[in-house]
């Protein structure tokens, strides 16, 4: 479970759809004035440096943030991803890509709030050091899951849940349906978006399968693939569950996955799709 080190993949094309997605979903929560609440359930280190050891050994953020760097004008909501990524990068030059924390911190308000968990002892120090003084932002060092009792439902009756394991871990998928369960209970009309990789050996559908029969109305699925399944382990792509998607989101993905598949895929292969999990009646889409 704690082997795992973002740093080797911040920025890649599951980044990219992670992270379009949850600055929407931000969007969404600021059109009201009301303080909105966030909790980041696997914050990872908040910044990672491109020109590290990590990030320079499999160089996977050229195939993601890279591709798009100087790509502006396609969507509005991918413009507003690559402002908060340019302004972690005040030299111009692709540098620096920001973790959700950092993504998320820049956009709260005086009375927002963030905190975001981390349990890897070594990357905890970073993300507890990018948030520093931010304010708003709190990190936390523990069980993001364990968090989930202690932090719901927030006083503020608004926000989101992000959940963004690294899916190394026996039992991760039972783990996030039991966590779908325990939001359900407690904050029901918050909104929770959890990212999942799309595996040739680790296949999502049974999962996704599940969380469709345990009662939660108004589920969305959009999922973007930038190659095929092959017999290898490597990820072909990334998928994001959203519970109570905010309006208008459904319609603005079905315009930005097929401009970042055209951007990201190697040669036109995998693809993208967008489709209702569950509806808001709770029946089957």
């Amino acid at each position: 479970m704690f082997a795992y080190q973002h740093g080797f993949h911040a920025g890649n094309h599951a980044d990219v759809l992670k992270h379009v997605v949850l600055l929407a979903l931000l969007e969404a929560l600021r059109r009201k004035a009301k303080p909105f609440f966030v909790l980041d359930t696997h914050g990872g280190d908040g910044l990672y440096a491109l020109n590290s050891a990590q990030a320079l050994k499999v160089g996977e953020y050229r195939g993601g943030v890279g591709r798009l760097w100087d790509e502006r004008g396609l969507h509005p909501a991918i413009d507003a991803w690559l402002d908060a990524v340019a302004a972690e990068n005040a030299e111009g030059e692709l540098l620096r890509y920001p973790g959700s924390p950092r993504l998320v911190v820049w956009q709260l308000r005086e009375k927002d709030r963030l905190v975001a968990v981390e349990g890897h002892n070594n990357v905890f120090p970073r993300l507890a050091e990018n948030l520093r003084g931010l304010p708003g932002a709190r990190a936390e060092h523990g069980d993001g899951y364990r968090a989930l009792k202690a932090h719901l439902p927030p006083a503020s009756g608004r926000g989101l849940v992000l959940i963004d394991p690294s899916y190394e871990a026996r039992g991760e998928y039972q783990r996030l349906t039991q966590a779908l369960k325990l939001i359900h209970g407690r904050f029901r009309q918050g909104l929770v978006a959890v990212w999942y990789p799309l595996l040739p050996n680790k296949p999502a559908a049974a999962w996704l399968e599940e969380v469709a029969t345990l009662g939660i109305p108004d589920i969305l699925v959009a999922e973007l693939s930038v190659d095929e399944p092959s017999s290898g382990r490597g990820l072909y792509g990334s998928g994001m569950l959203l519970v109570n998607p905010p309006w208008g989101l459904e319609a603005m993905l079905r315009d930005v996955l097929p401009l970042l598949h055209a951007q990201l895929s190697l040669d036109g292969a995998g693809g993208w799709r967008v489709s209702t999990l569950v509806d808001e009646q709770g029946g089957r889409g």
